[in-house]
């Protein structure tokens, strides 16, 4: 059975994920991507193709004039839609487009949701050239590029004259993009991590979300969360139901205060940032086969046999300024007082960056797991304060 895989740069995801479990499961694989050097080089076994995979046109075309599809998949933010179509095209499993377009467009996104009364935000579709200080937006809001994904660009405003400033910034780095602006979501951040089949959703539990300061909205801290509320998980899956979300993995990123859970963007796909990678073996259960097989039309378990004991935490160094990583810890795996930690690097030492308040600032991840989270969250803690990263200016 061949399965199409559609990416744009390299992930964890991809190369630690659902290319082992494709392998796992002897599917054969052609990775179609844009970046295919790039590709190449992270995992060198699967058949990669270049293509311009953000045209659901050329990927139909690259995949009809190559081999027969038995599967048509992504993980990327940016390219739901475009999967889903194909897949489509060619009569197999898939995510409805028109959900994948509506939770990437997050204009669209809102427009539903008012539209189904599922708890509206207010916002506002900011196009190229238009004036932010005509907008009718309540202070503080949040500006944001309406198809942008990993926080990138997304800011506080407190006022009239910061939006003002904020969108002359983020036009400057995004010419001819649409922005959002939208009300300012009160209360703590968490995700909810669903994996559904068109007719069976199991819920796998979430994480709390811990950011940097305002006015940038950098994920730095994670703490896995077995299960929300009851209320506040029936609020949540009730969005997602509104937008047609329900099939294969999808991560949803929301606030909740006082009791109320409203949703900040939808993200339909797996949890990344190394997230996924602990997900699969806080629960015990193969999570990236599992989701390849929905998307192959095999039925989901009604029982997925996750483990629902355990207790992990992510945290991720981060670089404050921009210049050359000079000093920096090496890969790690360990396990100190009953904590499995393990530590990865995600930028080289040598190389050099600017400075994004985005997770491209991160300079590595360590993640623990454990069954208490008192002393799963101090070992971490603790190895992160014994080492050391140098950035040179």
């Amino acid at each position: 059975m061949r399965l199409y895989l559609l990416a744009r740069n390299p992930t964890d995801s991809v190369t630690d994920g659902f290319l082992p479990a494709a392998r796992r499961l002897g599917l054969d694989v052609t990775v179609l991507t844009d970046q295919p050097g790039a590709h190449r080089r992270r995992a060198p076994e699967p058949e990669t193709l270049g293509c311009d995979v953000r045209d659901f046109r050329a990927v139909i075309g690259r995949i009809s004039a190559h081999r027969r599809p038995d599967a048509v998949f992504t993980n990327s933010d940016h390219l739901q839609t475009q999967a889903a179509l194909a897949a489509d095209y060619f009569g197999l499993p898939a995510k409805s487009w028109r959900a994948a377009h509506a939770t990437k467009d997050k204009a669209e996104m809102r427009r539903r949701l008012a539209a189904a009364g599922a708890d509206p935000v207010r916002a506002a579709e900011l196009p190229p050239g238009a004036d932010p200080a005509a907008l009718d937006v309540p202070y503080p809001c949040v500006v944001k590029p309406r198809e942008g994904v990993a926080s990138e660009d997304v800011v506080l405003a407190a006022d009239p004259a910061e939006l003002v400033r904020r969108v002359a910034e983020i036009r400057a780095r995004r010419p001819g993009e649409a922005l959002v602006v939208e009300e300012f979501l009160e209360g703590e951040l968490y995700t909810l991590e669903t994996l559904g089949d068109g007719r069976v959703r199991h819920l796998l539990g979430g994480f709390h979300t811990e950011l940097s300061p305002p006015p940038h909205f950098v994920e730095e801290r994670m703490s896995y969360v077995p299960a929300h509320p009851a209320p506040v998980t029936a609020q949540v899956l009730g969005q997602l139901d509104a937008l047609g979300v329900g099939f294969g993995a999808c991560h949803t990123e929301f606030t909740v205060s006082a009791g109320r859970a409203r949703v900040v963007e939808v993200n339909y796909r797996a949890i990344g940032d190394q997230c996924d990678l602990l997900l699969a073996r806080l629960l015990g259960i193969p999570l990236f086969a599992h989701i390849l097989r929905t998307h192959l039309g095999e039925p989901l378990p009604a029982d997925l046999g996750a483990h629902t004991d355990g207790r992990a935490r992510l945290s991720y160094p981060c670089a404050r300024t921009a210049g050359t990583l000079t000093a920096a810890p090496g890969p790690a795996d360990l396990v100190v007082d009953g904590v499995e930690l393990a530590y990865r690097p995600l930028r080289a030492v040598g190389e050099r960056h600017g400075l994004h308040r985005t997770n491209r600032d991160f300079l590595g991840v360590a993640r623990g797991i454990g069954t208490d989270q008192r002393r799963v969250d101090r070992v971490v803690a603790d190895f992160l304060a014994a080492q050391r990263w140098e950035i040179t200016p």
